[in-house]
Parts: C-alpha cells; sequence; structure tokens
C-alpha cells in the first residue's frame, strides 16, 4: 500500500513518516510505501483517482477531491490544531502579533495550504487586495523539495518578505537569523478560532474502508503506537530524520518535534470538524455544514484510546 505525504522533512506529518521508519505499519500487517506528492491537493486526487491509498496532510485537503466529504474520511488526528507558522524577513520592523506589518509584503504559501492563511488575515481585519498583500507560491517548490525549507532559502535570498509554512521552515529562517515569528497559532496567538481551521491527519477513501476495514483499522493503531514512541522517546526522531533529511535538516527535527509533543493526540473532535468546515464553507470549498459521521471514521475512534 501506498501513503503519500506533502513535504518529507517536516515536523507536520512526522508520525506517519515514522511509522513507516519505525516499523509499525508493517507491525500491523501493512507494507506501506512512502510517497512524496505535492502539493496536499494533488496527494488528495490522486488517492481519489486511486494512485494512493492513504494521505498524510492537511485535514482540509480531501474538499480539493471529494466535494462535500463525499467518499473521504478522517482516521486520525497526527497532531492538534493548526500548525503552519507566520514568519516575516528580520529586518521588518514588527514584533510577533504585529499582523498589520503584511499590508504590502510578498508572502510564500503552498497551494491550498494558503487558504488558512487567506482566512486568517481576512479574521484579522486585513484586506488583501486593498492592503497590497501578494500570497503566491514559493520559487523552486515541487516534488523532492521541501516546501518550508526552501521558503527559508528563498526568504534569505530576498525574493520574498515572508511565508506561511511548517515548523521546519520557520525554524530554519529563525536559526539562520534571516527570519522571525509573527503569527503561531498554536501556540496562543490571534485569532483563536483559526486553531480549528485544520490540523495534519491520517486520511483514506469511503471505497478503502468499506473493502478493506481491518486494514483501515490497522494504519490507525500504527498512528497510535508511532505517537506513543515519539513522546516516550524524541530520540528517534533525530535517527529518522538522519536517514531521510540532509545533514541540517537531521539536526533541527528533534527539537521541532520535541516542541510539537503536546499536540500528539489522534483524537479528531466535533468541535475541530464544525471549525474546519466552517473555515471552508466560508471560503466557497464546501457547501454547509456536513455531519461529524460523514467526515471522521467513528468506526475507528476507540482506537485512539490506544
Amino acid at each position: 500500500m501506498k501513503i503519500a505525504v506533502p513535504d518529507f522533512i517536516t515536523n507536520s506529518y512526522f508520525p506517519a513518516v515514522a511509522a513507516v521508519e519505525l516499523g509499525y505499519f508493517k507491525e500491523e500487517g501493512i507494507d506501506m510505501e512512502l510517497e512524496h506528492i505535492f502539493p496536499v491537493n494533488k496527494a488528495c486526487e490522486v488517492m481519489r483517482d486511486g494512485g494512493i491509498d492513504f494521505v498524510a496532510g492537511a485535514a482540509h485537503a480531501p474538499l480539493a477531491a471529494f466535494k462535500n466529504w463525499e467518499g473521504a474520511k478522517i482516521l486520525g488526528a497526527l497532531a492538534q490544531g493548526m500548525y503552519w507558522m507566520l514568519v516575516v524577513r528580520s529586518d521588518l520592523d514588527a514584533e510577533r502579533g504585529d499582523i498589520d506589518a503584511v499590508k504590502g509584503l510578498s508572502i510564500g504559501a503552498a497551494p491550498f495550504v494558503e487558504l488558512g492563511l487567506r482566512r486568517m488575515l481576512t479574521e484579522w481585519g486585513i484586506d488583501i487586495e486593498k492592503d497590497n498583500v501578494k500570497i503566491g507560491p514559493v520559487p523552486g517548490t515541487g516534488p523532492d523539495v521541501s516546501f518550508g525549507v526552501q521558503a527559508a532559502k528563498v526568504l534569505a535570498e530576498g525574493k520574498i518578505d515572508g511565508f506561511w509554512a511548517n515548523g521546519m521552515g520557520s525554524e530554519t529562517a529563525i536559526r539562520e537569523g534571516v527570519g522571525k515569528l509573527l503569527v503561531d497559532i498554536r501556540r496562543g496567538d490571534e485569532p483563536k478560532k483559526a486553531f480549528n481551521y485544520t490540523q495534519p491527519a491520517l486520511m483514506t477513501t469511503d471505497a478503502l474502508i468499506e473493502r478493506e476495514p481491518e486494514t483501515a483499522a490497522a494504519a490507525v493503531r500504527a498512528l497510535v503506537k508511532t505517537q506513543k514512541a515519539i513522546v516516550a522517546d524524541v530520540s528517534l526522531t533525530t535517527k529518522i530524520g538522519e536517514k531521510l533529511f540532509p545533514g541540517r535538516d537531521a539536526a533541527i527535527i528533534a527539537d521541532v518535534v520535541e516542541r510539537d509533543l503536546p499536540y500528539y493526540d489522534p483524537t479528531v473532535t466535533p468541535e475541530f470538524v464544525v471549525g474546519m468546515n466552517e473555515f471552508m464553507t466560508d471560503l466557497g470549498w464546501l457547501d454547509g455544514p456536513v455531519a461529524y459521521e460523514k467526515v471522521v471514521a467513528t468506526q475507528f475512534s476507540d482506537l485512539w484510546k490506544g
């Protein structure tokens, strides 16, 4: 079987990568192959078309391929909360939370991921067009390239003024002195409702669940085991990083994952689903409220307890 992630060098989807590398999928009887498919909406389209079996990505992304949640389900959360951070160039005269500083800036963001940034800025009262906030792709991103790490590189080169990306990209830019953190929703920044826009999640199709329910259950068990293993011994992160990532990134990944450990919980709450679906309805990607059971594979929710 195949599982796709939109970024390898990231804390965001690391539990899925680790479940393959630590052998937890295999322990649960699944011969799982890891694939990099960027951006996340494309990964969901490939899953819809039968090219892969699972996606580890942004929980709202299936709506790019499965209208109104027809045909896809969330199996469990890789971690809780919207996990992208807004980083701007370090010489900008702005402190953390000073969202007005984005006016007139060029911000890099991945396709479909940028929806969270747009909605967050709107919640803050920013008029993206009138305030001349330019949101677009990061030059040089694509297959086999880590979005966050590339965003940090392009920021250093002065080609963008900031980026909206995962913790690895943010940490890279901050450590190199080229960027500083403006917004981190997970860690208390406003708007609070943005926490439930999305979260990293393990997803599959209704067809797979119907055809192979035990495989879907095994995937959830593998996820839960992986989260618990990393929480118990975060040094496992470094070992995986040294195998998969370039040297500098392997050195950073453990620190970034360790910061995320409080969010390593596979639970998908009804409150989260309401928040995510409101977010996607506001942006026109969902026709209206959808029942929790239509979004989440609730038959496996008992497995979240481990």
